[in-house]
């Protein structure tokens, strides 16, 4: 199987310095992080770790889910899913991932709304990004319509 490549460049201290996280094996771009915009309310412009774990998590669960749903019979017309992604104190020092809130919403036939529930908990739990994840408290809100 492939292997993907990010890579960060760092200048500075953690409080005052900033990066650019380029995607690397895709050539799609760079991205600016700082650590003062990952802790504040407002991105303004900037990327963040956990807006790129949700990005992650989010394309990773819908290729598993839409998969799986094939599996059963279904047919996923769209899948719309979004990644909340806490970030704060850790208790124990330093910071940590506070939990990840993922919601789907799916435009799905050959599955009836509590099988569509059912498969979106199977491939949030069989995801390779949820698996790698595990550490971390994901809940999940599906629906079908």
């Amino acid at each position: 199987m492939a292997t993907r490549t990010a890579r960060t460049t760092w200048s500075g201290s953690l409080s005052e310095g900033s990066g650019d996280v380029e995607l690397v094996s895709s050539g799609l771009g760079s991205f600016h992080v700082s650590f003062p915009k990952r802790a504040a309310d407002d991105a303004d412009g900037t990327t963040s770790p956990e807006e790129l774990v949700g990005a992650a998590l989010c394309s990773c669960y819908s290729m598993q889910l839409s998969a799986l749903l094939g599996q059963a019979g279904g047919d996923p017309r769209s899948l719309v899913v979004t990644a909340d992604v806490g970030f704060g104190p850790d208790p124990e020092g330093g910071f940590h991932l506070t939990g990840i809130r993922l919601t789907v919403r799916g435009d799905v036939s050959g599955v009836d709304p509590e099988a569509f529930v059912r498969i979106a908990g199977e491939a949030k739990e069989t995801c390779p990004v949820s698996k790698a994840l595990r550490g971390v408290a994901i809940t999940l809100d599906a629906a079908a319509s």
